[in-house]
């Protein structure tokens, strides 16, 4: 019976031991950065890693689409290839697009995130929608450029943003004279 006692209470000391260590000393990777220095530090930190909660994080187009191989299932793959290109977006976006944002890290910033901004591919959006495009021409035999690729993310950005500059209107408008 003591001897029952003294282990309920050396094991209710090293509990307690536990939870108030871990209570006065917050581990650095569960607060938040605020200050820009802090977010630069850590996502300078994070485009390094191989790995990001226990993913693999690809290091560049080609090793990217050679994690989605491994990743997909065969009879998924096939059906990818047969979709029409201009509608891989659609159909996978908020499917496999959307894995790749929250396991590649695009918004916090990655590997592949970091290579798909060097490449001119900035919204985390586009950028899984770039891997999708050049994952599905992978299947189908169609070489995959990069640059062009980028170019024509970068232009419909472009198109989108005088588009809703046009559908604007003026709040108010001041004239200066300038002396």
């Amino acid at each position: 019976m003591i001897r029952l006692f003294l282990y309920t209470i050396c094991l209710f000391c090293q509990t307690n031991t536990y939870f108030l260590s871990a209570q006065s000393a917050p581990q650095e990777a569960d607060t938040p950065a605020f200050t820009e220095s802090e977010i630069s530090r850590e996502y300078q930190e994070r485009i390094k890693k191989d790995r990001i909660g226990g993913t693999y994080i690809p290091k560049n187009l080609d090793d990217a689409l050679a994690e989605l191989d491994k990743r997909i299932e065969p009879a998924s793959r096939m059906k990818i290839r047969a979709l029409p290109e201009d509608s891989v977006c659609t159909e996978l976006h908020f499917r496999l697009g959307s894995w790749m944002i929250a396991n590649w890290s695009f918004y916090e910033g990655s590997r592949i995130s970091h290579y798909l901004k060097s490449a001119g591919v900035t919204y985390p959006d586009d950028m899984a929608d770039f891997l999708l495009i050049a994952y599905h021409r992978r299947l189908n035999n169609i070489p995959v450029n990069i640059r062009d690729l980028a170019t024509e993310f970068k232009s419909k950005r472009k198109q989108e943003h005088q588009d809703r500059i046009k559908k604007g209107t003026v709040v108010k408008e001041t004239v200066r004279k300038r002396n």
